[in-house]
């Protein structure tokens, strides 16, 4: 008979397995089961819907290693995903210092939580890769990822201690990944280890390869020769901060707010993928890379004078408001200068910004360097464009668009260039011909236009379906912009 979902039936399950736990232990997984099960819908963490199955296929087969393997510590779960097989190990092994890496953003954010109410103590989660950006020397690295033996091994090489153990959960049929790695790899690696076990109960065979890892460098097309990925380290200025007083986490935590962002003209940048683009494109821009005691160091592309700030995890969690996980970039904000009616206007358009939400200003941002507006001006209701949050929805157009600290939208006059105003009543976007220079207008969340912008003789508006009361701000004027690119032309891709 299926076993009905409990935490006895769990139990029952594992002991049947060989393998016994602690009460406390049995709790603690239980507790992940139903965090899991949560969760699945809204991440899909696993396509394994039936209990049984998943305390067979997920939770045994994740600690039948324990049979045959002593885990090393630190030891890194290299794409732990919904926090397999890290998290059963963790609960079964506490003493290891388990790192789970993780580089999709939401199943980061699901470890973290699981990690914070299973109070699961020397845990920690990496928002990222183990690959090139990874260089924390750890005892052991553990995966079932579906990567093969050779590729998984060079990727270790930047992090796994020689004399380290990584160790493959891996289906019967790998003897061709062995050999490959025997082959390519055998100076820098040395297999230890293949032993092959079955789920019990189950037809499900399993193999455990273990690799040691050599003094000899990775040799491949991917890691060149030259490069001993263990002995890179990071030549600028390091500093430890360990207290809400220090003048760097004091300056970092200013910068949270718009009022700190104009006072130091400095930005704090979170998100995995938009700090690596800003690495890559504007790091001329970076001032600071901030991770805890233990984090990644600066990228390569970093120049050396960027200080790397490691702070105490306390004061790092206070920093990384929207929770990533990943390092934080402490940049200098672009000048950005006051508008004036009386300036030429670029040819174009320019965007008139009064929203009150960060993300919305992001987000409008974004659009207006796809859509190539000549400028954005910022309203004086409008959220700073480095807030953190704007930054996190507008990406590396927070530095790619050109931008101006505008009047109120009360206060907002033009005489020589007409300014349209989004109004839910005026004409259609495409009834009147676009100006070749124009001001595009959209309305404060909630309120609106003030009242003389309603009625202006040069209003548009974005068509809805009948029975919608509105669009949210930020995609109006996303629409709007899209509208006009599409009568203006679209820029060569080379432009």
């Amino acid at each position: 008979m299926p076993s009905t979902p409990s935490r006895a039936a769990l139990k029952a399950i594992l002991e049947q397995c060989g393998l016994p736990l602690a009460e406390s232990q049995y709790d603690a997984l239980w507790a992940y089961h139903r965090l899991l099960r949560e969760a699945d819908a809204e991440l899909n963490l696993t396509r394994i819907r039936n209990f049984e199955n998943m305390v067979l296929k997920h939770y045994v087969d994740s600690l039948l290693v324990l049979k045959h393997v002593e885990l090393p510590s630190p030891l890194v779960d290299m794409g732990s995903g919904a926090g397999l097989p890290g998290i059963p190990l963790k609960i079964a092994r506490p003493e290891v210092h388990m790192i789970l890496a993780e580089p999709r953003g939401a199943r980061a954010a699901f470890l973290r939580h699981v990690c914070e109410r299973l109070g699961l103590e020397g845990a920690e989660v990496h928002a990222g890769k183990v690959g090139p950006r990874f260089t924390r020397p750890v005892e052991g690295v553990i995966t079932r990822a579906v990567a093969t033996i050779p590729e998984t091994l060079e990727r270790v090489a930047y992090c796994l201690r020689p004399g380290g153990r990584m160790i493959f959960l891996k289906g019967p049929d790998c003897d061709d990944e062995i050999a490959e790695a025997r082959r390519s790899l055998g100076d820098a690696y040395r297999l230890v280890g293949d032993h092959a076990d079955r789920i019990p109960g189950t037809e499900h065979r399993r193999r455990f390869v273990v690799y040691e890892r050599l003094e000899a460098p990775v040799v491949s097309a991917t890691l060149p020769a030259a490069e001993t990925p263990l002995d890179r380290a990071f030549s600028g200025p390091v500093k430890e901060v360990s207290s809400a007083s220090n003048p760097s986490f004091r300056l970092a935590r200013d910068v949270l707010s718009g009022r700190g962002i104009r006072k130091h003209s400095r930005a704090l940048i979170a998100g995995h993928r938009i700090i690596s683009e800003v690495v890559d494109r504007f790091p001329d821009r970076i001032e600071a890379w901030l991770t805890g005691p233990e984090g990644n160091p600066p990228p390569e592309e970093i120049a050396s004078d960027v200080t790397w700030l490691r702070l105490d995890p306390a004061l790092l969690r206070e920093l990384d408001v929207a929770g990533t996980g990943a390092p934080l970039l402490l940049a200098r904000v672009p000048e950005i200068p006051n508008w004036s009616a009386e300036d030429d206007w670029p040819e174009g358009c320019s965007l008139f910004v009064p929203f009150q939400d960060p993300e919305n200003v992001g987000a409008v941002l974004r659009s207006a360097a796809a859509f190539g507006a000549a400028r954005v001006v910022l309203l004086k209701e409008a959220a700073h464009p480095f807030h953190p949050k704007a930054v996190r929805a507008a990406g590396p157009a927070v530095f790619q668009v050109p931008l101006a600290f505008g009047p109120s939208i009360n206060d907002l006059v033009s005489d020589s260039v007409p300014i349209l105003p989004l109004d839910i009543d005026g004409p259609s976007l495409d009834d009147e011909p676009w100006p070749d220079r124009f001001g595009l207008l959209p309305g404060v969340e909630g309120p609106g236009l003030p009242a003389r912008w309603r009625g202006h003789p040069d209003r548009r508006r974005v068509p809805i379906a009948p029975g919608v009361e509105s669009l949210n701000a930020a995609t109006a004027t996303a629409v709007s912009l899209f509208a006009w690119r599409s009568k203006a032309g679209w820029p060569l891709a080379d432009e």
